[in-house]
């Protein structure tokens, strides 16, 4: 039954010229802050008539890539194409915004921003290949770390003071913040593409790391056992992530505008390491490069596949058949071996995700989990904003 409930569509909200960036939902108020490549910055609050208009319309010198929004200070910091950063305060009826620094962050696009309010720090990544954080009330650059390439993905733990950062040749590189210095924690990989997005569950400890290779990870960064979980659900580059911590759903987004919610509280498993075989390891026929078994018994070599369960090398005709493996997070079928095939039941076929066809390309995601609204904004210009209480509840 769970499976047959969809995002309802609450409104549209349209005008902007050119893709939306990013986008926010602002808590307590029918209102959405979006920042867009047409240079603009607007605040769309929900009209008697049911649509949203613009309550403020601000140009800014470049086009805004990306922003960060504290609704209790109603602090907004926008991070420009030029590599600049520019806060401003929004007033209490959000009918006006008042400019209070500017500061030049980076050499190039700012890609991602965080405003840390404990803190009282403002963390970066750009184009230039530099993650920095500023003090937001001095303005100050506090320091800076280069990455071994653009980062688009971003997280802050404020408990131990990580800040883990996702950049395009799929690392995830773990830094430790004191107030002027920073010390390289770790470094991993797991991603065969860059990596697009990240979102961090303080209370599980878990690192969710999205990618251009479709493809999402779990990184169990608090049980120490080095597990890392795989979700594979889109089609194209998974683009933003968000955690709904009351149920324990992750919402993914994809450039397939794809809206996928992943179930979390089920046991999921690692997928297995592919094992190295000259021959299949079911039926023993040489692969095409194992000249000597070849010309011993006088057989032609086969092409290697690899069984998504067992991780056994195989030949095409040891895996013929095809299967879902929703704990192993293959909730699309799988190339498996038959005797794998065989003993995979249809419990373990259970889907442990919900697919929703948002109808644009996602570039950004923003979930309030108070109202259980999910905010989308896309290539085409268009903001949306859905209902997930039917799927996530």
């Amino acid at each position: 039954k769970a499976l047959t409930r969809k995002p309802l569509l609450l409104n549209k909200v349209e005008g902007s010229q050119e893709v939306v960036n990013m986008a926010a939902i602002v808590p307590k108020e029918d209102g959405v802050i979006s920042v867009s490549e047409d240079r603009t910055v607007r605040v769309w609050l929900k009209r008697d008539s049911g649509q949203y208009w613009p309550s403020i319309y601000h140009a800014m010198p470049s086009p805004c890539s990306c922003m960060s929004f504290n609704p209790e200070t109603r602090r907004l910091s926008i991070g420009l194409d030029n590599g600049t950063i520019s806060e401003f305060i929004l007033s209490e009826d959000y009918n006006k915004m008042t400019l209070v620094k500017s500061y030049q962050a980076h050499q190039s696009r700012v890609m991602m921003i965080l405003f840390v309010l404990e803190m009282e720090w403002v963390l970066s990544t750009g184009q230039d290949k530099h993650f920095t954080w500023h003090c937001s009330e001095s303005g100050q650059r506090l320091g800076g770390y280069r990455t071994s390439a653009g980062a688009c993905g971003l997280q802050f733990d404020v408990e131990t003071r990580h800040v883990f950062v996702g950049d395009h040749s799929g690392q995830v590189t773990i830094l430790k913040l004191e107030q002027e210095s920073c010390s390289l924690v770790t470094t991993f990989k797991g991603h065969t593409g860059g990596v697009t997005a990240l979102c961090w569950d303080p209370i599980q400890r878990v690192l969710f790391s999205g990618s251009s290779d479709h493809s999402i990870i779990m990184w169990d960064i608090g049980g120490r056992k080095g597990t890392a979980i795989e979700l594979q659900g889109h089609n194209d580059k998974v683009q933003s992530l968000s955690y709904a911590h009351h149920t324990r759903q992750l919402i993914s987004c994809g450039a397939d505008g794809g809206i996928v919610v992943w179930n979390m509280d089920v046991e999921r498993q690692e997928t297995p390491e592919w094992l190295d075989s000259d021959s299949c390891q079911k039926c023993d026929q040489p692969f095409f490069w194992n000249f000597k078994q070849m010309w011993d018994s006088k057989k032609i070599g086969l092409r290697q596949h690899h069984c998504r369960k067992c991780g056994k090398a195989v030949c095409g005709k040891c895996s013929s058949k095809r299967s879902s493996i929703p704990l192993m997070g293959f909730e699309f079928e799988v190339r498996v071996c038959d005797s794998c095939h065989e003993s995979i039941t249809d419990e373990e076929r259970a889907p442990t995700a919900t697919f929703h066809d948002s109808k644009h390309n996602i570039v950004h995601v923003h979930f309030d989990a108070t109202r259980g609204w999910l905010l989308t904004s896309g290539t085409d210009k268009v903001i949306k904003l859905w209902d997930m209480t039917p799927v996530v509840s």
